[in-house]
């Protein structure tokens, strides 16, 4: 998979190197059930039509940049690991947009010339709710003839989970309520969060999402190893490795992913011994 960041500077360059190709739009973070169906949809468009399967993101998020950074976002996961999973699902080309100010006063119109119909895209895909343009003005409803006519449009349904509708919203909600079991069905998969090991103290990677605060079971992977432990997550957002844990990592270096399995109990008090903690 090829991925482009773009931006007002290089637009022109990659606009002229574009291919025909079917492009899923959205934020996609945390690449969720609906975010899934959005792309197998356009995928299956892409292989009917024999052209590039194509999706397009932007970061940082629109909300951060229209707020002026006063509002926080809790991301799910980072760009790498965003590009690695469009990466499986068999995406060609993963445009990442700089969402700037200019480029949020984009009319609808101008949005879908230039980063639609300016980079060859055929056919466009999104969820129900996907807007675009000045103010969100946009919608899929609207799309078709925003392009004059020239783009197909595919709007995709929204993709329910025992009868809520599944959004980064809503994991980031059942994340602030240690719901981690329930995060894995929205996800399709366990919750993930990237850390490193120094040999001092284990950091969780940028663009994370902890759970609240309580006692956790964890598959914590490395290289070669796989092993299931329990972690307490405490009130200042740190994750706190117990014993047996503390004696595996003392002996390991390099990269660590943990998964999130399930909540044991809600834990509000501090950890009264020294331990090796994650920040």
């Amino acid at each position: 998979m090829e991925t482009i960041y773009l931006n007002q500077d290089n637009l022109i360059l990659w606009q002229k190197k574009a291919d025909l190709s079917v492009m899923a739009l959205g934020f996609f973070d945390g690449v969720h059930k609906g975010h899934l169906k959005v792309i197998e949809t356009a995928d299956q468009i892409a292989r009917e039509k024999n052209q590039l399967l194509t999706v397009m993101s932007f970061f940082p998020h629109p909300k951060s940049v229209l707020s002026n950074g006063r509002k926080t976002i809790d991301y799910l996961m980072p760009l790498s690991s965003k590009e690695k999973l469009l990466s499986d699902l068999g995406v060609d080309r993963f445009y990442i947009v700089q969402f700037t100010k200019e480029f949020a006063t984009l009319s609808p119109e101008m949005f879908t010339a230039q980063y639609l119909l300016g980079l060859g895209v055929t056919h466009a895909v999104a969820g129900f709710d996907y807007t675009y343009g000045s103010k969100g003005i946009g919608n899929m409803d609207r799309l078709k003839a925003d392009s004059g006519g020239l783009l197909e449009v595919t709007k995709v349904s929204k993709v329910e989970c025992q009868g809520e509708k599944i959004s980064s919203t809503s994991l980031r909600e059942k994340l602030a309520q240690g719901k981690v079991e329930e995060v894995s069905k929205l996800l399709g998969r366990p919750y993930e969060v990237e850390c490193e090991w120094n040999g001092a103290s284990l950091k969780v990677k940028p663009y994370y999402t902890l759970p609240r605060p309580g006692r956790y079971t964890v598959m914590l992977i490395g290289d070669s190893s796989n092993q299931e432990f329990e972690v307490i997550v405490n009130d200042q957002k740190q994750l706190i490795p117990l014993d047996i844990m503390t004696t595996f990592l003392s002996s390991y270096r390099g990269p660590l992913t943990i998964k999130w399995h399930q909540q044991i109990y809600e834990e509000t008090a501090m950890v009264e011994k020294k331990l090796i903690h994650i920040i």
